[in-house]
C-alpha cells in the first residue's frame, strides 16, 4: 500500500524514482522509526556555526545561522554497493527523520532559496546524513552586573520533541570538535573564548528526553566603550576642574562650565543606557562610571557656591567667619533675653506686693477664737524656670559652636584645596573602580 502511494506521488509530479531507491523503498514505512523493535535509535549531532549575526542585550538573546547535522543507521535503507546515495532534499518526506528542536528558540526558519537547503545522504550499511541550514534566534539569560566588561556563557540545545530516551538517544559525534566554525567567527563586539559540548536529559511530565547542549563564552570588547563613554566622562570631569582656577569674582564664567558640564554628563549618561534593558535589578559598571563621574562633576559646581557664599558674607572679601555673621543674631538674641528678665523680675516684684497687702487682712480675719489662729501660714510655690528663655540659651550656644566648626580663615583656600583633592580623589576612585571589575 505504501509502495502504491509513493508511486502515485511520482506519477502526480511527473517524476521517476531511480531502481535503487524504488528498491529501498520497497515495504519501507516513514512512521515507524529504525528499531522499532530493538530499543532507540542513536543520532549522531555535529554543527558547523555559519554567521553569529546579532547578540541583543535588551531582548536577552542572539541570532545565528547554524548548519546542523544528524546520522542514525536505518537498517531498512542497507543496499549493496560502495558508494554513497546523494538525494534531492524533497525525498526527505520519504523518510524517517528525527523529530528534534531548538529549545530555547525564539523565532527560526529553514532557508529555501533556491531550493530547501536540506541534504539526504544514504551509505551502503544504512547511514543516513541529513544536514539542514537553520537561521535561530535562542534566549540567553545574560549578567549585565560587569556591563561592559562582561561575559556571558550561552547555548544552543537540541532536544527530541516526541521521541523519549527509549526510543532515541543523541550524542555528539566529535565531542567538543563536533562542533566548528567559531575560529574563524568575527564579531562586532564580542570574541569566542571558549566553547565546549555536554549531553544531558530534559525531564518533563511525560517523561525523558534527550538533550544535547552547546555552549559557547563570549567576552565583550571594550574599546568601543571606552572611546565612546569611559573617555568623554573623564574628560567631562577634567573640564570640571578649569573652574578652580578661575577667579571667584568671575562668577558667568564659573557657573557656565559647571551647569555645561552637569546637562553634558547627563545627556552622556542617558545615551549610554538607550541599548540597555530597563531593569532595576541590573546596577551596570558602566552605571557606577557614570555616576562617579557626575558626582564628581557636581561637587565641582557645589564648591564655588561654597567658596563664593564665604567670599560674599566676609567684610574685606578676603576674610571671612561665620562668627562674625552670627554676630547681628547674637545681639538680637540678647535684647530677648534681657526683656524677658526683665518681664520675669517685674511679675516677681508685683507677686511679692500682692501678698504684703494680703498679710494684714488674713490677720484680722483669724480672731482669738479661731482655733487656727496661732498656726503659721503655708509658704507660696515657687516659680518654676522659664522654658523660654533656656531654650533661646541652649539655642544661642549651639549656634556659637556650629559657627567655630564652620570657621573659613580664606575662602580662596577651598579653591587651592579642591586643586590637589578632586584630581588625587578621581584617580584613586579610578584605581578601586578598575581593579574591582576587572580583576575581582
Amino acid at each position: 500500500m505504501l509502495e502504491n502511494s509513493l508511486l502515485s506521488a511520482e506519477v502526480k509530479e511527473g517524476e521517476i524514482l531511480p531502481p535503487t531507491i524504488q528498491k529501498l523503498m520497497k515495504g519501507y514505512n516513514k512512521y515507524l522509526r529504525p528499531f522499532f523493535d530493538n530499543g532507540p535509535v542513536t543520532v549522531g549531532m555535529s554543527l558547523d556555526v555559519a554567521s553569529i549575526d546579532t547578540i541583543s542585550e535588551i531582548n536577552m538573546d542572539y541570532t545565528a545561522t547554524i548548519f546542523l547535522r544528524q546520522r542514525w543507521t536505518d537498517e531498512r535503507l542497507v543496499f549493496e554497493g560502495n558508494k554513497s546515495l546523494s538525494l534531492d532534499g524533497r525525498l526527505v518526506e520519504l523518510l524517517w527523520v528525527p523529530d528534534t528542536f531548538i529549545v530555547d528558540s525564539k523565532k527560526s526558519f529553514l532557508h529555501d532559496i533556491t531550493v530547501e537547503n536540506r541534504l539526504i545522504r544514504i551509505f551502503p550499511n544504512g547511514t543516513v546524513l541529513y544536514a539542514l541550514r537553520i537561521t535561530t534566534t535562542v534566549a540567553c539569560n545574560m549578567d549585565l552586573t560587569k556591563y561592559p566588561m562582561d561575559k556571558q556563557t550561552c547555548t544552543l540545545q537540541l532536544e527530541s520533541w516526541g521521541y523519549n530516551t527509549n526510543d532515541v538517544m543523541f550524542y555528539w559525534t566529535r565531542g567538543n570538535e563536533s562542533v566548528s566554525g567559531l575560529d574563524t567567527l568575527r564579531l562586532a563586539q564580542y570574541t569566542v573564548e571558549d566553547h565546549y559540548t555536554s549531553a544531558s536529559e530534559a525531564i518533563y511530565e511525560t517523561g525523558h528526553y534527550p538533550k544535547l547542549i552547546f555552549h559557547f563564552e563570549l567576552k565583550r570588547s571594550i574599546l568601543y566603550f571606552i572611546l565612546e563613554t569611559y573617555v568623554p566622562s573623564s574628560l567631562l570631569v577634567v573640564l570640571s576642574w578649569v573652574s578652580f582656577w578661575i577667579s571667584q569674582s568671575s562668577v558667568p564664567a564659573r557657573v557656565c562650565i559647571g551647569v555645561t558640564t552637569v546637562l553634558t554628563m547627563t545627556t552622556l549618561m542617558m545615551g549610554a543606557r538607550t541599548s540597555l534593558p530597563n531593569a532595576n535589578c541590573f546596577i551596570k559598571a558602566i552605571d557606577v562610571y557614570l555616576g562617579i563621574c557626575f558626582s564628581f562633576i557636581f561637587g565641582a559646581l557645589i564648591e564655588y557656591a561654597v567658596a563664593h557664599f564665604c567670599t560674599l558674607n566676609h567684610p574685606d572679601a578676603n576674610i571671612v567667619m561665620y562668627g562674625h555673621q552670627m554676630g547681628g543674631f547674637d545681639e538680637e538674641m540678647n535684647g530677648m533675653v534681657t526683656t524677658i528678665a526683665a518681664e520675669n523680675n517685674r511679675a516677681k516684684r508685683r507677686k511679692e506686693k500682692a501678698a504684703a497687702v494680703s498679710a494684714p487682712m488674713a490677720e484680722l480675719e483669724l480672731g482669738p477664737s479661731s482655733p487656727t489662729g496661732s498656726e503659721p501660714k503655708p509658704e507660696a510655690p515657687e516659680e518654676p524656670p522659664n522654658r523660654c528663655l533656656t531654650v533661646l540659651v541652649l539655642l544661642r550656644k549651639f549656634l556659637r559652636k556650629a559657627a567655630n566648626c564652620c570657621h573659613v580663615e580664606n575662602p580662596h583656600l577651598i579653591d587651592n584645596y579642591s586643586r590637589m583633592t578632586f584630581p588625587l580623589s578621581f584617580v584613586f576612585v579610578n584605581l578601586l573602580y578598575w581593579t574591582y571589575y576587572l580583576y575581582l
